[in-house]
């Protein structure tokens, strides 16, 4: 086992920087918490394309009248998933007389990206045997 020490995600390093992806630390256990209820949000098939639906809409939101009409569910079921999205902190919304309106909250999508992203040119880590094997 290395003697590497472990650094937590979303915890500061020296140089002030926050949140490195998942190849630079591990998750604590309140990220991977965190984390799993959003990509379990995005896990549905039908949330993943109202997301889409939302976030490439001209002007930045879309009323749940233009939503609803490209899928073949409910009223009701639609507005459960926009519920899930929006607990995700996915999406937020603003009624507006009897329709609701909805526009992403890039915040969670950049904080994803910056995640997942490996920095462009950087090598996967390696185990210290494999290295030794390979090297």
């Amino acid at each position: 086992m290395s003697k590497q020490e472990l650094v937590v995600l979303g915890r500061t390093d020296e140089t002030g920087a926050c949140c490195p992806g998942l190849l630079t630390a591990p998750l604590d256990e309140g990220q991977s918490v965190e984390l799993a209820k959003v990509f379990k949000a995005l896990g549905d098939p039908v949330r993943l394309r109202l997301l889409s639906m939302i976030a490439s809409r001209a002007g930045g939101e879309v009323c749940v009248c233009d939503l609803t009409p490209a899928f073949d569910l409910s009223q009701p079921t639609i507005s459960h998933h926009l519920k899930l999205l929006r607990q995700a902190g996915l999406i937020d919304c603003e009624r507006r007389g009897t329709w609701v309106y909805y526009w992403l909250l890039p915040e969670m999508t950049d904080r994803l990206a910056g995640i997942l992203t490996r920095p462009a040119g950087e090598p996967l880590p390696v185990a210290a045997e494999t290295a030794e094997v390979t090297g």
